[in-house]
């Protein structure tokens, strides 16, 4: 073999040992960056899915002023309190400590988590319980006082869920959006920090009523067979 054809042999096995070197490094680039894709999804997909739905609460932090403002307007009631959207839980913990046995429902199953540990972490993990449930699927029927961080796109469609299982005793607070056709009997805070307490004896009465005015009518349309 000639010194020319060495050289030429000996660069030509240089560049396929490259190539295979080269072609190894992007499998294994392209596997790490496949693995992480997937682990960022497994991960984001529990936060991701709930705002999938149709309607959905998105998780806003509640303020100070926010938790504050609703045990005001709640005063001096007690018993059972469930909170709606209950995110991290602060609400509920609250609740807790101003001597409420507190639920919350969420739909993100990372937050319930946290809730739940922070509830053992404050000490009140005997008064607080967190589940993970759409709100449309749950009765509120055994809750006596409801709080609700709710969106514009719900809010009527709650009306009607909570005007027929609660009992009358009970109490709503709407907190940052109020209910569209129900009056008010207290409001407190301002801004984003507003929040809206309701009476249900009187949200109760007037749906009850708006039954019995549609019932009417439809009877009213239908012809007398005796005259």
């Amino acid at each position: 073999m000639s010194k020319e054809e060495f050289i030429v042999q000996s660069a030509a096995q240089s560049d396929s040992g490259g190539g295979s070197s080269s072609s190894g490094l992007g499998l294994v680039v392209t596997g790490l960056l496949g693995g992480a894709v997937v682990a960022l999804y497994a991960a984001a997909a529990p936060f991701v899915a709930p705002a999938l739905r149709k309607v959905c609460l998105p998780f806003v932090p509640a303020t100070t002023e926010q938790v504050h403002n609703v045990f005001k307007v709640l005063g001096a009631r007690k018993g059972t309190l469930v909170d709606i959207g209950s995110g991290d839980g602060r609400i509920v913990i609250a609740a807790a400590k101003h001597g409420f046995q507190a639920s919350g429902f969420e739909l993100n199953p990372w937050l319930v988590c946290y809730s739940r540990y922070k509830a053992w972490r404050e000490g009140v993990h005997r008064s607080t319980s967190f589940h993970i449930s759409d709100l449309w699927k749950v009765s509120f029927a055994q809750y006596s006082n409801v709080v609700i961080f709710g969106v514009p796109q719900m809010m009527d469609q709650l009306e009607l869920k909570l005007a027929s299982e609660l009992p009358s005793t009970a109490k709503v607070v709407a907190c940052r959006f109020p209910f569209p056709t129900w009056v008010p009997e207290h409001t407190a805070g301002e801004g984003i920090d507003t929040v809206w307490l309701y009476d249900a004896k009187t949200f109760k009465s007037h749906l009850q009523h708006g039954m019995t005015g549609k019932t009417t009518s439809e009877h009213g349309d239908v012809p007398d067979s005796h005259t």
